[in-house]
């Protein structure tokens, strides 16, 4: 019954005499200021409505928390929990080893937090949800307080704010009113001091400041400017500057609507002027692994680096390569940061600290760290989503740091797991069952022949080779597949981590399909019949390949909060390439071949792209296109995996996984209706794009509109497949349309995601009937049988 009252409750309901719920809250005024900043100054903001309704599923859900909670019940084990805590600490006092009572005492503890949380901000369904928003003056006065500060410090000093509230039943309006007035301009900017290096390096970054001549007076631009003078700074040897040394002078000419603007750099106290320190020595101290370890200090020294271990199991030139700064070097804080970063890169310690004793202007660098474990074990158990369907994976890594002692780790990964696929014989979808192992040695240098001085010239670049071997197993209903694979490659970032690449020299794989079931080989017969000889990809195969990726990250995508960011990978890969070294014969010369071999050209570029709109909503996009080349001895055919598939969860949403295409073919429909395709298709060309705009609705529940549209083609005629091949003059017309909306809840740890995609252009049927939106109506909401598909994913698409 509460539950019904809760659910079927109103905003307005249950208010008491005098109080009123904040249905609308305007900014009239906000002509030339950005009315997004203004909006989030507002301390009222309306809740979170279904339109037409005067109902919020953000407050509904905050109430039926709010009937099952009891503060005093709360407070009083919170109460009871500090009582035991207390208990518990004092017998430690005079026991301190005793490790019942320390696990007592971490229980405790975290429950105490617990209930803390639980008292301020209620329980679970409390802190999802959100209260009713209800008018308060002192709570409007604030905001109004707040426009006013944020106009005068983004150059409308002769601003003036008011506000009124107008209540109609118990639901209140608020509009601020603001009149901006003209924006000051910047006039003139000049710097003052004393230091004469100083002023050079202003002069000569100038072109970098945040304060330009003519641009509108804003605060936020000399917040702005004081981090960059103290970073120029103190990368160029001004060790002991500060930003608190910096001061800033605004002056107005309220006549011309003008300010002036003077930095003024101020002396230190301890000296008579900013110096330039310089390192005079770096000491590197790697101590034991606890304070109860003793042992003999190892002591070494390698390029100008003075180091000391408590085991001689350290390589010192690996070391001195993550170390960016040199002895006699000005000190520069950025190769400090950087330095540290590329030592905690390599994986081998707890803590990387990086701190400097002064003597006059000179500087030892002192660098500490401490071993991590010399063992790590890493289990992981969770759920992987292909086909709508969950499928269940363990996998366990095992790490052994500083292997050959030099900074190589020896990892051991295992993994196996059920996985949602697609049937090849009209069998449904099924949990596919994988397993695979591998084991890896990762050298933190470049292993390359007759190439000494490698790890001196790129060690800031984080460089590692990676060398594997694994094993690969994957039993599907049709077919069972076995692979042995091998890897050499090298991996480097640049230092700022804005690019990645990766080199795989060679990529070798043999691979068998040692189980075929009959029904899957009279399926890949029928296609051979018709010129398709896609069953080579299943007969044994030896599959080497030389490749290369790059990832170039514009301003830190997946940090999504704040700034526009991008994300562009580009892949290349040459398969086969060994082959014309040797005699080997095409697989169309022999006759009932039984080894098949590949050779082919593949190439990717995947852009994505976020747009922040405001703090609620925000507009993202992929383009991902893709083409794969066989030749020689391969005779039109690739290996299965280096096929391109389009449809599924993260590509084309309105088909289903790898069902779409390729071109304008009209696929194979089973008993289930027009749109139940029965294979995958593979194609050696893919154009897709994926368009998304997203919006936080309440709480961690967000809400998507999407459209996504492309295909897969094969090059050159396919007769197994009329109208697959990828032509100018028609590829524009077979580009299939999907939309849709999504929910998603995002926990931040987890992003669990729902996707309703229905298609809108069908490339498989005859041109002048693609347009396929209109089977929606009434009588038929989600058009025909399977026009509209449900993904259910873990994490964003892109």
């Amino acid at each position: 019954m509460l539950l019904g009252l809760c659910l079927g409750c109103s905003l307005t309901k249950n208010l008491s005499e005098g109080e009123y719920v904040v249905f609308d809250a305007e900014i009239e005024g906000s002509d030339k200021s950005n009315e997004e900043a203004l909006a989030n100054l507002n301390q009222l903001e309306p809740n979170f409505r279904i339109p037409l309704l005067n109902v919020s599923p953000g407050v509904t859900i905050y109430r039926i928390g709010n009937a099952f909670y009891d503060k005093e019940k709360i407070t009083n084990k919170k109460e009871s929990a500090e009582e035991e805590l207390n208990q518990i600490t004092n017998q430690l006092d005079s026991i301190p080893e005793d490790r019942k009572l320390q696990k007592r005492q971490d229980k405790l503890q975290s429950k105490i937090e617990g209930y803390s949380k639980k008292e301020e901000y209620g329980n679970g369904l409390m802190r999802t949800g959100n209260p009713v928003t209800k008018l308060d003056s002192s709570l409007i006065e604030a905001s109004e307080k707040n426009m006013a500060g944020y106009l005068m410090n983004n150059s409308f000093f002769d601003s003036k704010t008011n506000y009124s509230v107008t209540t109609k039943g118990k639901k209140a309006y608020i509009t601020y009113q603001l009149t901006e007035n003209s924006p000051y301009l910047v006039d003139s900017i000049f710097t003052k001091s004393q230091n004469s290096e100083i002023l050079n390096l202003l002069k000569s970054s100038k072109d970098r400041s945040n304060l330009a001549v003519g641009k509108r007076y804003a605060q936020d631009d000399i917040i702005s400017e004081r981090n960059r003078v103290e970073e120029l700074l103190k990368n160029n040897g001004f060790f002991m500057f500060s930003k608190s040394y910096l001061e800033y002078n605004v002056y107005q000419d309220t006549a011309k609507k003008e300010v002036q603007i003077e930095q003024l750099i101020r002396q230190p106290t301890f000296a008579e002027k900013h110096e330039v320190y310089s390192i005079d020595s770096i000491n590197f101290r790697i101590n034991p692994p606890s304070d109860e370890f003793a042992d003999a200090q190892v002591k070494g020294e390698f390029n100008d680096i003075d180091f000391s271990f408590y085991r001689d199991r350290y390589s010192e030139r690996i070391l001195a390569s993550r170390v960016l700064f040199n002895k006699g070097d000005k000190y520069s804080r950025s190769s400090v940061i950087e330095s540290q970063r590329q030592l905690s890169n390599l994986d081998l310690f707890r803590f990387v600290n990086i701190t400097f004793d002064t003597l006059g202007t000179s500087l030892t660098a002192n660098i500490f760290t401490q071993p991590a474990q010399k063992y790590q074990l890493t289990n992981q158990l969770g759920l992987s989503v292909t086909e709508q369907l969950p499928g269940p994976f363990f996998s366990t890594s095992l790490r052994n740091r500083n292997f050959f002692r030099a900074g190589e780790i020896l990892e051991f990964n295992f993994r196996a797991g059920l996985e949602g696929v697609a049937s090849a014989t009209n069998q449904g979808v099924y949990q596919s069952k994988e397993l695979g192992v591998s084991a890896s040695i990762i050298f933190p240098r470049f292993l390359i022949p007759f190439a000494p001085r490698t790890l001196e010239k790129y060690g800031r670049y984080n460089p590692n080779t990676r060398t594997q071997i694994g094993y690969n197993y994957t039993n599907r209903p049709e077919y069972t597949r076995k692979g042995i694979n091998a890897l050499l490659s090298y991996n480097w970032a640049t230092t700022n981590n804005r690019q990645q690449f990766t080199v795989n020299v060679a990529d070798i794989n043999y691979i068998r399909t040692p189980k075929i079931t009959q029904e899957f080989y009279d399926v890949l017969e029928e296609l051979a019949s018709q010129g398709n000889n896609l069953k080579w990809s299943f007969l044994p195969s030896f599959v080497s390949s030389f490749s290369a990726q790059s990832i170039i990250n514009f301003n830190q995508y997946g940090n999504w909060k704040t700034r526009p960011s991008s994300l562009l990978k580009l892949f290349v890969e040459s398969g086969g390439t060994t082959l014309n070294l040797f005699n080997v014969p095409n697989n169309n010369d022999v006759e009932n071949i039984d080894f098949a071999n590949f050779q082919w050209l593949k190439f990717q570029a995947d852009f994505r792209r976020y747009y922040p709109i405001d703090q609620k909503q925000t507009f993202a996009y992929r383009f991902n296109f893709g083409i794969a080349q066989p030749y020689g001895v391969s005779a039109g055919i690739l290996p299965y995996e280096k096929y391109f598939f389009a449809g599924g969860g993260t590509s084309i949403r309105a088909w289903q996984a790898r069902r779409l295409g390729p071109g304008s073919f009209y696929p194979q429909i089973g008993s289930g209706g027009r749109y139940d395709y029965n294979f995958e298709q593979p194609g050696e060309m893919i154009i897709e794009s994926m368009f998304e705009y997203r919006r936080n609705l309440y709480g961690y529940f967000d809400m998507a509109l999407f459209v996504d549209l492309g295909n897969s083609w094969v090059i050159g005629a396919d007769l197994s497949r009329p109208g697959a091949d990828f032509r100018f003059d028609r590829f524009y017309k077979e580009f299939a349309v999907g939309t849709g909306l999504g929910l998603r809840m995002d926990f931040d740890f987890l992003i669990i995601r729902l996707d309703l995609a229905t298609k809108a252009i069908d490339p498989s049927e005859p041109e002048g009937e693609r347009w396929v939106l209109d089977n929606i109506n009434f009588k038929r909401p989600f058009g025909l049988k399977g026009q509209t598909v449900l993904n259910f994913g873990i994490g964003y698409p892109f």
